[in-house]
């Protein structure tokens, strides 16, 4: 009993401070015609409706307890939008998160949230208590997913991971995708888009995302692309433009440093590999972009056929950058490619540890690879 006594009067305390400011308000409204003090049936009548109102509250607040109290045990509970109060107060009750689906709809009238209650998938327990279940609902406290896309990924490989943390289905993403660019969402893409392996590589910008479960694949793509756009500033776009570079440029160079840097004390020097190619009007021979449009993965070796496979992605065949991202590069290859290490370095190879080795001639890179790659 005196557990029992303890449970009740911290529930009490709890309702005391939810309808305190009801009550207050509602006593600022009643002025008295005269003073009740000097009335007996006045005071008879006090002291029966108090006794009343203790007994009534006392009740509520069994109502309102836990239906397990201690419980650790958690349920993913579901409210459709535009579910009426009362419908979710009956799906409690059934999932036995609350004791008496009377008392949370009251306690919802009571406090101004009829009718106000979130859409969305909640953790709830059966060890909470009616005011605690009700407080997470009215307040949208939903459950949400933390997603994080590594950077260098595909937007093939983006969707999968999001497919596996059951946020989209397959294809939803890339409709999504197409549905901001109809609605001209995705200013950083060119008017021409036809020489494209896909139109979308490298719009979505892997950072960690946190996500409520309830969220359509649009609300998902939305806040990758904006984050891409969130990272091209205007000092970043005045940058690129000094170096005669569009955004979706700057895009497409950094994704190649995103595929082949390891080490990131590297990717300035990478960058200027590729930026000193571009001005010399040399071909970047970068093997990431033969990867890409081949469909191989990069743990493969590249054979000499491969580098004469007609594609405008093959920078062995053509000179400039690709057409367009080969995948979604990170902030530091952004940068990288915008702001280069001022090098005479035209030439790199792996060492197979990470790190390559960077020389100014071809002749020094020959030594190089012989050296590195044995051959």
């Amino acid at each position: 009993m005196r557990q029992v006594g303890c449970r009740v009067r911290g529930l009490l305390s709890d309702l005391g401070a939810a309808v305190r400011p009801v009550l207050a308000g509602l006593g600022r409204r009643l002025r008295p015609a005269r003073d009740w003090r000097r009335s007996p049936a006045v005071l008879y009548a006090v002291a029966a409706a108090s006794g009343s109102l203790l007994l009534t509250l006392c009740g509520f607040a069994l109502a309102s307890a836990p239906v397990d109290p201690g419980s650790a045990r958690t349920v993913v509970f579901e409210v459709s939008p535009g579910a009426p109060t009362v419908s979710i107060a009956q799906d409690l009750e059934r999932e036995g998160l609350i004791r008496d689906r009377l008392s949370f709809r009251a306690m919802a009238v009571l406090l101004g949230l009829d009718g106000r209650l979130k859409a969305g998938r909640y953790e709830l327990s059966p060890g909470y208590s009616t005011w605690r279940t009700l407080r997470k609902i009215s307040r949208g406290e939903v459950v949400t997913v933390a997603v994080t896309v590594p950077e260098g990924l595909t937007l093939a490989q983006i969707e999968r991971l999001l497919e596996e943390e059951g946020l989209v289905e397959p294809g939803e993403l890339r409709r999504a995708l197409e549905e901001l660019d109809a609605r001209g969402e995705l200013p950083i893409l060119p008017e021409d888009r036809r020489r494209l392996i896909d139109p979308y590589e490298g719009v979505l910008f892997p950072d960690t995302y946190f996500f409520e479960t309830t969220a359509d694949p649009v609300t998902i793509a939305r806040a990758m692309a904006r984050r891409t756009q969130e990272i091209f500033t205007a000092e970043r776009v005045a940058r690129a433009a000094s170096l005669g570079m569009t955004p979706f440029e700057v895009l497409t160079l950094a994704s190649i440093i995103e595929k082949e840097a390891v080490v990131d004390e590297e990717r300035p020097l990478i960058s200027s590999v590729y930026h000193n190619r571009l001005k010399a009007g040399m071909m970047l021979n970068a093997c990431p972009t033969v990867f890409y449009f081949l469909g191989k993965p990069m743990s493969e070796r590249l054979l000499i056929a491969d580098l004469e496979v007609d594609s405008p992605y093959n920078t062995y065949r053509n000179v400039g950058l690709p057409p367009g991202p080969i995948c979604s590069p990170g902030l530091a290859s952004i940068d990288a490619a915008l702001y280069p290490a001022e090098t005479s370095y035209y030439y790199f190879v792996s060492k197979n540890d990470g790190t390559h080795h960077f020389s100014r001639t071809l002749a020094e890179h020959n030594r190089a690879v012989a050296e590195y790659q044995g051959g």
